[in-house]
């Protein structure tokens, strides 16, 4: 492993930040005291609010946690067409009671200000969704003594992301549950996303970066396959989903493992941007038809999304899950760490003793 990553945590495994108010300082917190590291998700929330959980979080716990922000968005959406994606999602509105959000809500997710906040009071690592910050972020991150670390689908962005400064490439596989953090969003790239595996070995061969593996895990072994290919730690979304910590709605939390929902998909439907998640009516109905505009289509779709959870109706919400979901486990945080790392330490003994990763 890097230690220029990892020697801040004992465990090389990473709680992913998963926005939408999933990834709570309850949850980061449990995941650093066992010796991983816990993140918040800074997406969607305000300066204030991210700031209220920082605090809320190092009233949890000493040891160190990451924050990870969205890069402001470019204006290239086509306007006509998140109107005549309103337009169909009009009979949605309609039954859940309720009016579509505006897509013109904002773009920039409060990114200068959240910099700022995190500027002020440094915590020990950031990361970056959907793009590169620009050298001088990331520098002037770096002398507040914050570790840098942003999201790479491909070999090329991964190049970027060295280029730009940042101290660690999160290299997510197309498994990975949802938003695909590419640098832009190109609808003629729809489906091409690449294996984890493939993923980090053609990273590992491209820059000297650190890289931390994201996408699909959901057992220690894996994670030992993730570090075999070349990775220095793995990054856990929908494993830890299920946790009692986890903020995720019940709903949510259960439709993981029932075996209604038998697979994902990477869907605009619910954002304007490929994310994977369960699939269900919603998705089967609007995916074909959602525009690529993120965020207009998410700013459309809140309403809806918000009403189907408080009307109990999983069908229409939008269920984040990697390929590994129906793998979850309803541990604590804290024991789901634990067993990991029990289960990568048998991993990587097998391996040694020239045995399978089961």
């Amino acid at each position: 492993m890097s230690s220029a990553l990892t020697d801040l945590f004992p465990h090389p495994i990473v709680q992913a930040p998963m926005a939408g108010g999933v990834s709570v300082p309850r949850l980061a917190a449990a995941v650093s005291e066992a010796g991983g590291l816990g993140f918040l998700a800074a997406g969607y929330k305000t300066a204030d609010g991210m700031y209220q959980e920082i605090k809320q979080l190092r009233s949890l716990t000493s040891r160190p946690f990451g924050v990870n922000l969205f890069m402001p968005q470019p204006e290239y959406a086509d306007k006509a067409a998140v109107d005549v994606y309103a337009h169909q999602l009009a009979g949605e509105a309609a039954w859940y009671d309720t009016e579509l959000g505006d897509p013109d809500s904002g773009r920039e997710d409060g990114y200068d200000a959240k910099l700022s906040v995190l500027l002020d009071n440094p915590v020990s690592f950031a990361s970056f969704h959907f793009g590169v910050p620009t050298r001088e972020v990331l520098d002037s991150l770096r002398r507040a003594g914050t570790f840098t670390l942003v999201t790479a689908t491909t070999a090329e962005e991964a190049l970027a992301v060295e280029r730009a400064g940042a101290d660690a490439v999160i290299a997510q596989g197309v498994e990975a549950g949802g938003h695909q953090g590419t640098h832009r969003d190109l609808p003629e790239n729809d489906g091409s996303g690449i294996g984890l595996l493939s993923l980090v070995a053609q990273i590992r061969e491209t820059v000297s970066l650190p890289i931390v593996a994201a996408g699909g895990l959901m057992r220690g072994s894996q994670i030992a396959a993730a570090l075999a290919a070349g990775a220095s730690a793995a990054q856990l979304g929908t494993a830890f989903l299920a946790t009692p910590e986890s903020a995720a709605n019940v709903l949510h939390k259960q439709a993981l493992t029932n075996p209604l929902f038998t697979r994902t998909e990477l869907t605009r439907a619910f954002s304007g941007r490929p994310a994977r998640g369960l699939v269900n009516r919603f998705m089967r109905e609007h995916g074909p038809y959602a525009p690529a505009a993120y965020p207009e289509v998410h700013h459309l779709t809140s309403p809806l999304r918000k009403q189907a959870a408080a009307a109990g109706d999983a069908q229409g919400m939008a269920l984040w899950a990697g390929q590994g979901h129906r793998m979850a486990r309803e541990l604590p945080a804290g024991q789901l760490v634990e067993v990991l790392v029990a289960e990568l330490a048998a991993a990587r003994t097998a391996l040694s003793a020239g045995g399978d990763l089961r």
